[in-house]
């Protein structure tokens, strides 16, 4: 295509965006003004905030090259672990938004626990993408890469998080042995088997259907500054938008929008459209029976107006000897919103598996 063309074309489809989200755009910032308005009063953020156990950064290389960002932190007290919890984190946020379960679990000692971290392909620290390899199969891929770089031999448990859960029912679609001989818990937060965005804002964003994400995606594509730059112009609505649809608690504290929000802008525009249609079409109910040999716990958010409660339960029905939990009230980012109810849960599937008589004694025996 000539310049001129580009030109042309850049100009068509930043029309057609801007009538597409005008209406769109005037009636959200009336909605959010008050909200954004809040931003601006002063606020302190707490001290434990930056108290964080220390890891070590790792390189992981996905099986078509990708290189994903990952952090490993070993038992504090100096001994062996034994077993390795690996936290998956969500679409548009990256590892850090496992602030305290990062702290709570590093100090769990019966049984001692190694944590992974690490940042989704096109997300956080991790390399970008293309758009072909943002499907949740390759996240499920690049799941199983960590595992063999990270954590080769040895029990381990798998949380996942939104779009992390979809990324561990993945794994288990395409490699459900492993879910008897290595993985001996499973923890899925506020996420989905299907339908995910057949309804909401979901359904209204991740619609094959839909004009402006469609519109936003090519352009994103062709004029990745210019859509950061409207982006930037935005971000008091951006913020609001965050406060009103991670949490479910009007009166959270301003840190942990703040919190969300960073880690939402970190991501690119273009990056996060990519992953637009395997989240519109994920459906993996048919993996969830490999979860069944699994330790398996279901945590959802009643006020969760991304991932609706629904989805959990739809999940714990087809694994009928799951652990259930609803927070009611509670938003999608439960863990951030109730870490200290999600940390409980939490340990205690850690301590449960890592029992004398738990699972992972009997996968000692059996090797």
């Amino acid at each position: 295509m000539s310049a001129s063309r580009r030109r042309i074309a850049g100009s068509v489809i930043g029309g057609v965006l801007g009538a597409a989200a005008t209406g769109a755009a005037v009636g959200a910032a009336a909605r959010w003004s008050s909200l954004a308005r809040e931003r601006r009063k002063p606020h302190e953020e707490p001290a434990e905030r930056g108290m964080l156990p220390a890891g070590v950064e790792w390189s992981v290389t996905a099986d078509d090259d990708v290189r994903l960002s990952a952090e490993v932190i070993e038992p504090a007290d100096g001994k062996r672990a034994a077993l390795t919890v690996v936290l998956v984190h969500g679409f548009a946020l990256d590892r850090r938004c496992w602030h305290f379960q990062r702290q709570a679990l590093a100090e769990v000692t019966s049984p001692n626990v190694r944590l992974v971290l690490y940042d989704q392909r096109g997300h956080g620290r991790s390399e970008r993408a293309s758009r072909e390899s943002c499907t949740i199969a390759q996240l499920g891929s690049d799941l199983q890469a960590v595992l063999r770089t990270l954590a080769p031999e040895g029990p381990v448990v798998l949380v996942g998080h939104s779009m992390g859960g979809m990324t561990i029912m993945a794994l288990a679609e395409s490699d459900p042995d492993l879910f008897v001989d290595r993985i001996v818990g499973v923890a899925l937060l506020c996420t989905s088997a299907g339908e995910f965005a057949g309804q909401g804002l979901p359904g209204t964003f991740l619609s094959r259907r839909n004009p402006l994400t469609r519109t936003v995606g090519t352009l994103a594509r062709l004029q990745p500054r210019f859509v950061e730059r409207v982006r930037k112009m935005i971000n008091d609505v951006v913020w609001g938008v965050t406060r009103a649809y991670a949490y479910g608690d009007r009166t959270v504290d301003h840190w942990l929008v703040d919190f969300v929000h960073e880690m939402i802008s970190a991501n690119g525009v273009d990056a996060l459209i990519n992953f637009v249609d395997t989240l519109n079409t994920h459906d993996r109910v048919a993996a969830l029976p490999a979860l069944s040999k699994c330790d398996t716990l279901v945590l959802a958010g009643g006020g969760d107006r991304l991932i609706p409660a629904r989805h959990s339960e739809v999940i714990a029905a087809e694994l009928p000897g799951a652990t259930l939990i609803e927070l009611p009230g509670v938003g999608h980012m439960a863990m951030l919103e109730q870490p200290e109810v999600v940390n409980e849960a939490l340990v205690a599937l850690v301590t449960r598996v890592g029992r004398p008589n738990g699972v992972v004694r009997r996968l000692r025996k059996r090797a």
